[in-house]
C-alpha cells in the first residue's frame, strides 16, 4: 500500500491532495506514517515501528489501522493496486 506520490504533506499533520485540491488535517503521527507510505516502507515495519515506540497493543493497533486505511482511500489517497491472477 503506498500514497499517491503527488500528495504534499508537512512535519504538522497537514495534506494536500493536488489533483483534487482537497486539504486534510491529521496529526503528528498521521504525517510520520504517510511519509513512511510514500517512501514505500511496508506495513509490517511501519506497524513494528509504531509498536516499539508506542503503548499500545497488537489488537488495538490493528483495529486502528483498519480505519485508517479505511480513511485513506474515502479520500482518495492510495495508489491504485492491481490485483494479479483475478
Amino acid at each position: 500500500m503506498k500514497i499517491k506520490k503527488n500528495i504534499a504533506t508537512s512535519e504538522n499533520g497537514f495534506v494536500f491532495n493536488p489533483a483534487t485540491g482537497d486539504s486534510f488535517s491529521g496529526n503528528a503521527m498521521a504525517s510520520v506514517i504517510l511519509l513512511a507510505m510514500k517512501n514505500g516502507v511496508n506495513t509490517t515495519e511501519i506497524k513494528a515501528d509504531i509498536l516499539k515506540k508506542y503503548d499500545v497493543s497488537v489488537a488495538q493497533l490493528d483495529r486502528d489501522w483498519e480505519d485508517w486505511v479505511i480513511q485513506l482511500k474515502e479520500a482518495n489517497l492510495l495508489e491504485l493496486e492491481l490485483n494479479h491472477g483475478n
